[in-house]
């Protein structure tokens, strides 16, 4: 089960850092985990609990299962919802809850981690800073009792859940809630949908020489960025003023991040 909120409520940490590419940004996520899932042998459904109608429409084209949030009354009711839907359908099923913003996700690690959890009535995997929890799962017959948001591993913890040690799952503990997780994902590794959505980000231009058609761009959490010719020229531009808001192309990832296109939001 993957619950989503409304797309516009969707990773308002991230605002500052990504501006009006956030509502976009948090469907690539979701799009990029349930593609992840499906993709797991041990995973038979995927469910996202959501009523967001755009959302709701390009996961089911992935393959998952929509279910409205009837309870209408946040993420933990949303996911006792889910697996209610889930053990209706299917009443011997072990349930498993994992958050909408993994956009690493690699279904050979999500696999680890399942049949590790497979062991336990109740188990649980934290999330890369050690706080929240990304995913919790149930056995058969064993209600699955999710208490996700803010310092979650220490409540499942506390529930009796049996908390998941593996290494070499990272791509399913990096969720992105801040910039520099959507920097540490990137490095990782992200899905295509984000990185579709990540190419077409927007910045603003920083410095600009006419003579070799060069500058730097700054990314919307501060970081700047330098662009050589050929992404200015790529983009159409005679002239290019320090302020503007361009839109930006890029390949690779962290330190490695090179921008192939710089034009303005217009174009």
């Amino acid at each position: 089960m993957v619950p989503l909120k409304p797309l516009a409520l969707a990773k308002s940490r991230l605002a500052a850092a990504v501006g009006a590419s956030r509502p976009g940004l948090a469907l690539a996520f979701a799009q990029d985990t349930v593609a992840g899932a499906l993709a797991c042998a041990a995973v038979a459904d995927v469910v996202v609990v959501t009523d967001d109608p755009a959302a709701g429409t390009e996961l089911a084209r992935l393959g998952a299962r929509i279910v409205p949030d009837a309870p209408g009354a946040g993420l933990n009711a949303a996911l006792a919802h889910g697996a209610r839907a889930v053990r209706r359908a299917r009443p011997a099923a072990a349930v498993a809850a994992m958050n909408a913003d993994l956009p690493a996700l690699r279904p050979s690690e999500l696999l680890r981690v399942l049949e590790n959890a497979s062991e336990f009535p109740r188990a649980f995997l934290a999330d890369a800073a050690g706080i929240g929890t990304t995913l919790l799962s149930a056995a058969p017959d064993v209600e699955l009792t999710p208490s996700f948001g803010g310092p979650s591993r220490a409540r499942h913890s506390a529930s009796g859940a049996v908390e998941i040690s593996l290494s070499g799952v990272d791509s399913v503990r990096r969720d992105v809630d801040t910039a520099a997780d959507l920097r540490t994902a990137l490095v990782l590794g992200v899905g295509l949908h984000t990185a579709r959505y990540s190419s077409g980000m927007q910045a603003t231009a920083y410095t600009y020489d006419s003579q070799t058609r060069s500058g730097s761009v700054l990314l919307d959490d501060g970081t700047p960025v330098p662009f050589e010719a050929p992404a200015f020229d790529a983009g159409g531009l005679r002239l290019l003023r320090p302020g503007q808001r361009v839109r930006i192309e890029t390949d690779g990832a962290g330190t490695d991040l090179r921008i192939t296109l710089v034009t303005l939001q217009t174009f």
